[in-house]
């Protein structure tokens, strides 16, 4: 059976941007996450700034990939891409101490802190009054613990407003997955940092599955 709101047969609605803006800052942390909220805004003429600030992904390779990913569908869809610092030595003071931290846990808020506060300040010095964040669509993530972390960052200044969206609503999960395969992204097998991996590689040799080689895996 079809799922109706499927790319082939939805329709998309309008999205109304926050106190009736017209443009946004979109942190993103990758090309699956992104690509239905990128294709959902597009299709709302919302003029969009792709914000790419992810100094948690491990190795640097890593980062590379899925930042090109990103950068590349970008293109395609005519959105400005922001290429922000891979400042890791700065993510890894920020998390000291909670490396031993569970997914979802301490360490993730930390983590989610730094990134947001960059793209709030990013947002108030140049002329976004809204931003928003790719990483609530995916349902391994906190949508609250992502949603609160925005909201603090935009609190910093009087003019930011953090946009808590919900766009896994509607289908918006299952059409993150059909777009990555339709572009066939890169697909990450673990949420990024080093102690994500160091932990899903665990995970995997638990259950007998072989560790993570990076690099190599596309959708389709």
């Amino acid at each position: 059976m079809n799922n109706p709101l499927s790319l082939k047969n939805f329709s998309r609605e309008k999205l109304e941007m926050p106190n009736d803006e017209k443009k946004l800052l979109l942190h993103s942390c990758c090309a699956p996450c992104a690509g239905e909220i990128m294709e959902a805004v597009k299709a709302s003429d919302i003029k969009t700034t792709v914000y790419f600030y992810n100094p948690n992904i491990h190795p640097q390779e890593e980062y590379e990939i899925r930042k090109d990913e990103n950068k590349r569908f970008c293109e395609k869809l005519g959105f400005k891409f922001i290429d922000a610092d891979y400042d890791k030595d700065n993510w890894f003071e920020r998390i000291k101490g909670l490396e031993n931290e569970p997914e979802r846990g301490k360490r993730c808020t930390q983590c989610f802190d730094m990134r947001f506060e960059r793209s709030a300040l990013y947002a108030h010095e140049n002329g976004f009054n809204v931003y928003a964040t790719t990483l609530g669509i995916s349902r391994w993530k906190n949508m609250e613990q992502i949603n609160n972390s925005g909201k603090r960052a935009a609190e910093r200044y009087a003019n930011i407003y953090y946009w808590d969206f919900n766009w896994r609503k509607k289908g918006g999960s299952s059409r993150m997955i059909e777009i990555s395969k339709r572009e066939e992204f890169y697909q990450q097998e673990y949420c990024g940092c080093v102690y994500s991996l160091r932990d899903t590689n665990k995970w995997r040799q638990q259950n007998n599955k072989d560790r993570i080689i990076r690099g190599i895996k596309f959708y389709n």
